[in-house]
C-alpha cells in the first residue's frame, strides 16, 4: 500500500498556502517530498479560478476590503468561491504517475472521500452530475454545497484540491456566485448537525475517507518536517527564506 503523508497547517495566509504548494509541486517532481496533504484553514478570502468569471463576485474590492476578505486570482480549476474561519482546506500534492495518470478519476476520488467522512457524522452525500463538489440535501428538498473543489495538475503532480464547509459562516457566500452556481444553497456539517463539530474529529473523518478511497496509508506529519523536504530551495527555482 503506497503512503501519504497528512500534515495540519492551521490558520495560514492562502497567499502563503499557495507559494508553500508551488514549492512543495516542484520538490515532489523531483522525488524531494513525499506525496502529502496539507489541511488547513484560511482567513476570510475569495479566489477566482482560471475558468472563472468576475461577474460571480458580487461586491466591488471597497466593500472587500471593509470586511477584511481578500481577493486572489488562482491557477486552480473551477470558477469563484470563499474560504475562511470552520472551513477545512485540503491541498493534495500527490503524484498521480504513480497512482492513476486520470485527472476525471481523481477529482471524483477527492468527492468520494469527502462523501465517505459526510456518510461517518451521518449526514448522506452525494454527487450531482455535471457539478463538481459534494452535495446534501437541504431544506424544502434544496440541493446545496457542503465541499467545492478545484485541482491544478503539472505533470500528474496535484496541487489545490478541496474546501469542506465544517462551521463555516455561510453568509460570506452571499459574496459571490458560489461555483458559478445560482440555482443552489450551501450547506456545513454544523448547520446540517445542528450542533458544532470539533475540527480534529472532522480532520480524522477526512483523512480516513481519503485514505479508504485513494488506498492509501495515511501517517500524520509535523509541519517542522517540510524544511527537510525543501532543504535547497535553490534547486527548485524557489529563493531561499
Amino acid at each position: 500500500m503506497k503512503s501519504c503523508r497528512t500534515i495540519d497547517l492551521g490558520k495560514i495566509a492562502y497567499g502563503e498556502a499557495a507559494a508553500l504548494q508551488q514549492c512543495l509541486v516542484a520538490a515532489r517532481k523531483i522525488g524531494a517530498a513525499p506525496d502529502l496533504v496539507l489541511f488547513c484553514e484560511h482567513p476570510h478570502v475569495i479566489t477566482l479560478g482560471r475558468n472563472g468569471k468576475r461577474e460571480h463576485l458580487h461586491v466591488s474590492d471597497e466593500l472587500l476590503r471593509q470586511e477584511r476578505v481578500e481577493f486572489h486570482h488562482s491557477n486552480r480549476g473551477g470558477d469563484i468561491t470563499y474560504h475562511g474561519p470552520g472551513q477545512i482546506v485540503g491541498y493534495p500534492i500527490l503524484d498521480l504517475n504513480g497512482i492513476r495518470r486520470d485527472v476525471v478519476w481523481y477529482v471524483r476520488q477527492l468527492e468520494q472521500s469527502m462523501i465517505a467522512a459526510t456518510s461517518a457524522f451521518g449526514i448522506p452525500a452525494f454527487r450531482v452530475p455535471g457539478r463538481t463538489g459534494v452535495w446534501v440535501e437541504g431544506a424544502g428538498g434544496r440541493q446545496e454545497k457542503l465541499a467545492a473543489i478545484g485541482v491544478h495538475i503539472s505533470r500528474w503532480v496535484t496541487s489545490h484540491g478541496f474546501a469542506y464547509n465544517v462551521s463555516t459562516d455561510l453568509r460570506f457566500f452571499d459574496l459571490i456566485t458560489p461555483c458559478g452556481i445560482a440555482d443552489c444553497g450551501v450547506a456545513s456539517l454544523e448547520k446540517l448537525l445542528g450542533s458544532p463539530v470539533p475540527r480534529p474529529e472532522a480532520l480524522a473523518r477526512l483523512s480516513q475517507g481519503f485514505s479508504d478511497t485513494l488506498g492509501m496509508e495515511v501517517l500524520p506529519a509535523e509541519p517542522a518536517e517540510l524544511s527537510g523536504w525543501l532543504a535547497e530551495p535553490e534547486s527548485l527555482g524557489v529563493p531561499a527564506a
